[in-house]
Protein backbone atom coordinates (compact mmCIF):
# COMPACT_ATOMS: atom_id res chain seq x y z
CA UNK A 1 0.00 0.00 0.00
CA UNK A 2 1.58 3.45 -0.82
CA UNK A 3 2.67 5.40 2.09
CA UNK A 4 2.23 8.75 0.82
CA UNK A 5 -1.05 10.90 -0.06
CA UNK A 6 -2.22 10.87 -3.95
CA UNK A 7 -1.67 15.29 -3.41
CA UNK A 8 1.48 16.52 -2.02
CA UNK A 9 1.09 19.51 0.55
CA UNK A 10 4.64 20.22 0.55
CA UNK A 11 5.34 23.67 -0.70
CA UNK A 12 7.75 22.78 -3.52
CA UNK A 13 5.41 19.84 -4.64
CA UNK A 14 2.31 22.54 -4.82
CA UNK A 15 4.45 25.04 -6.19
CA UNK A 16 5.43 22.90 -9.20
CA UNK A 17 2.31 20.94 -9.45
CA UNK A 18 0.32 24.98 -10.13
CA UNK A 19 3.34 25.27 -12.52
CA UNK A 20 2.07 22.34 -14.69
CA UNK A 21 -1.73 22.70 -14.54
CA UNK A 22 -0.97 26.07 -16.12
CA UNK A 23 1.53 25.26 -18.02
CA UNK A 24 -0.97 22.24 -19.90
CA UNK A 25 -2.69 24.26 -22.22
CA UNK A 26 0.17 26.48 -23.66
CA UNK A 27 2.18 23.30 -24.30
CA UNK A 28 -0.62 22.83 -26.91
CA UNK A 29 -0.83 26.34 -28.59
CA UNK A 30 3.26 27.66 -28.31
CA UNK A 31 3.62 24.15 -30.43
CA UNK A 32 1.16 24.07 -32.93
CA UNK A 33 1.77 27.64 -33.78
CA UNK A 34 5.19 27.34 -34.07
CA UNK A 35 6.72 23.96 -33.92
CA UNK A 36 10.08 23.54 -31.64
CA UNK A 37 12.82 23.76 -34.06
CA UNK A 38 14.28 20.08 -34.38
CA UNK A 39 13.82 17.27 -36.59
CA UNK A 40 12.52 17.96 -39.72
CA UNK A 41 10.71 21.73 -38.26
CA UNK A 42 14.59 23.05 -37.78
CA UNK A 43 15.10 25.60 -40.10
CA UNK A 44 18.85 26.01 -40.26
CA UNK A 45 19.63 29.52 -41.35
CA UNK A 46 23.15 31.08 -42.49
CA UNK A 47 22.81 33.91 -39.71
CA UNK A 48 22.02 30.88 -37.21
CA UNK A 49 24.48 28.59 -37.83
CA UNK A 50 27.28 31.70 -38.09
CA UNK A 51 26.26 32.67 -34.59
CA UNK A 52 26.05 29.27 -33.01
CA UNK A 53 22.26 28.70 -32.48
CA UNK A 54 21.85 25.51 -34.65
CA UNK A 55 23.80 22.52 -33.93
CA UNK A 56 24.06 18.86 -35.45
CA UNK A 57 20.67 17.18 -34.68
CA UNK A 58 22.91 14.25 -33.36
CA UNK A 59 24.46 16.43 -30.51
CA UNK A 60 20.74 18.39 -29.86
CA UNK A 61 19.17 15.31 -28.63
CA UNK A 62 22.55 14.22 -26.46
CA UNK A 63 21.27 17.82 -24.77
CA UNK A 64 17.62 16.82 -24.65
CA UNK A 65 17.87 13.35 -22.82
CA UNK A 66 21.36 12.78 -21.33
CA UNK A 67 20.56 15.44 -18.20
CA UNK A 68 17.19 13.76 -17.71
CA UNK A 69 19.26 9.91 -17.63
CA UNK A 70 22.09 11.70 -15.63
CA UNK A 71 19.13 12.92 -13.00
CA UNK A 72 17.56 9.47 -12.42
CA UNK A 73 20.97 7.04 -12.70
CA UNK A 74 21.95 9.84 -10.16
CA UNK A 75 18.77 9.11 -7.85
CA UNK A 76 18.51 5.41 -7.87
CA UNK A 77 22.55 5.14 -7.14
CA UNK A 78 21.95 7.31 -4.08
CA UNK A 79 19.05 5.41 -3.14
CA UNK A 80 20.58 1.77 -3.73
CA UNK A 81 23.22 2.79 -1.49
CA UNK A 82 21.57 3.88 1.04
CA UNK A 83 22.68 7.94 1.07
CA UNK A 84 18.98 8.72 0.87
CA UNK A 85 17.36 5.97 3.90
CA UNK A 86 14.07 7.76 3.65
CA UNK A 87 12.80 6.51 -0.30
CA UNK A 88 13.24 3.02 -1.97
CA UNK A 89 14.00 2.25 -4.60
CA UNK A 90 10.46 2.45 -6.31
CA UNK A 91 9.13 1.18 -9.52
CA UNK A 92 8.86 4.05 -11.41
CA UNK A 93 12.06 5.61 -10.99
CA UNK A 94 13.42 2.17 -12.68
CA UNK A 95 11.19 2.82 -15.29
CA UNK A 96 12.14 6.81 -15.78
CA UNK A 97 16.06 5.41 -16.11
CA UNK A 98 14.74 2.94 -18.48
CA UNK A 99 13.30 5.49 -20.82
CA UNK A 100 15.69 7.83 -21.03
CA UNK A 101 18.56 5.20 -21.26
CA UNK A 102 16.33 3.78 -24.67
CA UNK A 103 16.06 7.80 -25.83
CA UNK A 104 19.77 8.32 -25.53
CA UNK A 105 20.74 5.01 -27.00
CA UNK A 106 18.73 5.35 -29.94
CA UNK A 107 20.22 8.87 -30.28
CA UNK A 108 23.76 7.07 -30.61
CA UNK A 109 22.74 4.16 -32.46
CA UNK A 110 19.69 3.83 -34.46
CA UNK A 111 18.66 7.52 -35.08
CA UNK A 112 19.16 9.38 -38.64
CA UNK A 113 20.82 12.42 -38.96
CA UNK A 114 21.37 14.88 -41.58
CA UNK A 115 20.28 18.61 -40.06
CA UNK A 116 20.91 20.94 -37.53
CA UNK A 117 18.20 21.57 -34.45
CA UNK A 118 18.02 24.81 -32.34
CA UNK A 119 20.71 24.68 -29.42
CA UNK A 120 18.24 26.93 -27.58
CA UNK A 121 15.55 24.49 -28.22
CA UNK A 122 17.52 21.35 -27.22
CA UNK A 123 18.40 23.00 -23.67
CA UNK A 124 15.46 24.10 -22.85
CA UNK A 125 13.77 20.40 -23.45
CA UNK A 126 16.91 18.90 -21.78
CA UNK A 127 15.86 20.80 -18.69
CA UNK A 128 12.34 19.82 -18.73
CA UNK A 129 12.76 16.23 -18.82
CA UNK A 130 15.78 16.09 -16.52
CA UNK A 131 12.86 18.35 -14.42
CA UNK A 132 10.48 15.52 -15.12
CA UNK A 133 12.99 12.59 -14.07
CA UNK A 134 13.76 14.76 -10.57
CA UNK A 135 10.19 14.90 -10.16
CA UNK A 136 9.36 11.44 -10.84
CA UNK A 137 11.89 10.29 -9.01
CA UNK A 138 11.04 12.23 -5.98
CA UNK A 139 7.22 12.36 -5.51
CA UNK A 140 7.15 8.30 -5.68
CA UNK A 141 8.73 7.66 -2.53
CA UNK A 142 7.03 3.79 -1.90
CA UNK A 143 6.27 0.65 -3.45
CA UNK A 144 2.84 1.00 -5.63
CA UNK A 145 -0.17 -1.15 -4.99
CA UNK A 146 -0.44 -5.09 -6.75
CA UNK A 147 -2.93 -3.07 -9.45
CA UNK A 148 -1.12 -0.08 -9.91
CA UNK A 149 2.42 -2.23 -10.13
CA UNK A 150 0.36 -4.69 -13.31
CA UNK A 151 -0.94 -1.41 -14.77
CA UNK A 152 1.72 0.53 -15.05
CA UNK A 153 4.23 -1.92 -16.13
CA UNK A 154 2.13 -3.57 -18.85
CA UNK A 155 1.45 0.21 -20.19
CA UNK A 156 5.27 1.22 -19.97
CA UNK A 157 6.52 -2.40 -21.49
CA UNK A 158 3.85 -1.70 -24.52
CA UNK A 159 5.03 1.72 -25.08
CA UNK A 160 8.82 1.62 -24.90
CA UNK A 161 8.95 -1.31 -27.18
CA UNK A 162 5.86 -0.14 -29.40
CA UNK A 163 7.87 3.68 -29.30
CA UNK A 164 11.21 1.58 -30.52
CA UNK A 165 9.63 -0.31 -33.27
CA UNK A 166 8.43 2.83 -35.01
CA UNK A 167 11.83 4.93 -34.38
CA UNK A 168 12.91 1.79 -36.06
CA UNK A 169 10.91 2.02 -38.91
CA UNK A 170 11.92 5.99 -39.47
CA UNK A 171 15.65 5.10 -39.13
CA UNK A 172 14.77 2.96 -41.69
CA UNK A 173 13.36 5.26 -44.03
CA UNK A 174 15.55 7.93 -43.66
CA UNK A 175 17.97 5.00 -44.88
CA UNK A 176 16.31 4.92 -47.87
CA UNK A 177 16.02 8.30 -48.74
CA UNK A 178 16.96 8.90 -52.46
CA UNK A 179 19.95 11.33 -53.51
CA UNK A 180 18.05 14.08 -54.13
CA UNK A 181 17.34 14.13 -50.00
CA UNK A 182 13.60 13.20 -50.89
CA UNK A 183 10.94 12.24 -47.67
CA UNK A 184 9.28 8.81 -48.20
CA UNK A 185 6.06 8.06 -46.76
CA UNK A 186 6.36 6.49 -43.73
CA UNK A 187 5.00 3.42 -43.60
CA UNK A 188 4.53 0.21 -41.47
CA UNK A 189 3.23 -0.29 -37.90
CA UNK A 190 0.49 2.18 -37.32
CA UNK A 191 2.43 4.83 -40.10
CA UNK A 192 -1.30 3.81 -41.95
CA UNK A 193 -3.40 5.08 -39.08
CA UNK A 194 -1.76 8.29 -37.60
CA UNK A 195 0.98 10.19 -38.12
CA UNK A 196 3.20 10.04 -34.93
CA UNK A 197 2.66 6.71 -33.69
CA UNK A 198 5.70 6.84 -31.90
CA UNK A 199 4.26 9.57 -29.97
CA UNK A 200 1.53 7.75 -28.94
CA UNK A 201 3.32 4.84 -27.69
CA UNK A 202 5.60 7.60 -25.53
CA UNK A 203 2.59 8.78 -23.75
CA UNK A 204 2.08 4.90 -22.96
CA UNK A 205 5.16 5.28 -21.49
CA UNK A 206 4.64 8.21 -19.48
CA UNK A 207 1.01 7.16 -18.21
CA UNK A 208 2.75 4.15 -16.94
CA UNK A 209 5.22 6.00 -14.83
CA UNK A 210 2.41 8.19 -13.71
CA UNK A 211 0.53 5.20 -12.40
CA UNK A 212 3.58 3.41 -11.14
CA UNK A 213 4.12 6.93 -8.50
CA UNK A 214 0.36 7.52 -7.24
CA UNK A 215 1.54 10.96 -7.08
CA UNK A 216 -0.58 13.88 -9.01
CA UNK A 217 2.94 15.74 -9.73
CA UNK A 218 3.31 12.67 -12.79
CA UNK A 219 -0.15 12.72 -13.96
CA UNK A 220 0.27 16.34 -14.46
CA UNK A 221 3.64 15.79 -16.31
CA UNK A 222 1.75 13.02 -18.34
CA UNK A 223 -0.68 15.46 -19.16
CA UNK A 224 1.45 18.08 -20.56
CA UNK A 225 3.33 15.35 -22.83
CA UNK A 226 -0.36 15.08 -24.03
CA UNK A 227 -0.75 18.34 -24.43
CA UNK A 228 2.81 18.82 -26.36
CA UNK A 229 2.70 15.24 -28.51
CA UNK A 230 -1.13 16.55 -29.17
CA UNK A 231 0.11 19.31 -31.48
CA UNK A 232 3.09 18.23 -32.74
CA UNK A 233 1.80 15.26 -33.96
CA UNK A 234 -0.66 17.68 -35.24
CA UNK A 235 2.35 19.71 -37.42
CA UNK A 236 3.76 16.61 -38.36
CA UNK A 237 0.29 15.63 -39.94
CA UNK A 238 -0.09 18.89 -41.79
CA UNK A 239 3.87 18.47 -42.53
CA UNK A 240 3.24 15.25 -44.41
CA UNK A 241 0.17 16.77 -46.34
CA UNK A 242 2.22 19.49 -47.65
CA UNK A 243 4.26 16.97 -49.20
CA UNK A 244 2.77 13.90 -50.10
CA UNK A 245 0.30 13.50 -52.53
CA UNK A 246 -3.40 12.59 -51.41
CA UNK A 247 -2.67 8.88 -52.29
CA UNK A 248 0.07 8.64 -50.62
CA UNK A 249 -1.40 10.87 -47.47
CA UNK A 250 -4.88 10.52 -47.44
CA UNK A 251 -6.27 13.62 -45.81
CA UNK A 252 -8.29 11.10 -43.44
CA UNK A 253 -5.31 9.54 -41.75
CA UNK A 254 -4.89 10.97 -38.09
CA UNK A 255 -2.48 12.87 -36.18
CA UNK A 256 -2.14 10.25 -32.94
CA UNK A 257 -4.91 8.34 -31.64
CA UNK A 258 -6.37 6.17 -34.65
CA UNK A 259 -9.61 7.00 -36.56
CA UNK A 260 -10.11 9.56 -33.29
CA UNK A 261 -7.51 12.10 -33.02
Amino acid sequence: MSQHPFFSTHPLMVLLNVIQLVNMPFAFLVEKKSAMPYGKFAKVLPAEAKNGKMIPSKQGMLIIYVPALIVAMLYMGLVGQDRLPQYSTHLAGWMAMLHFWKRTLETLFLHKYSGSTSESAAKMIGFAYAAYAAMVCGTSTSTPTVAATLISSILFSVGILGNLYHHYLLATLRSNKDNSGKYVVPQGGLFSFVASPHYLFELLVWLGIAIATEQITTYLIFGNMVSYLCARSANHNEWNRSKFSEKEWPKSRRNLIPFLY
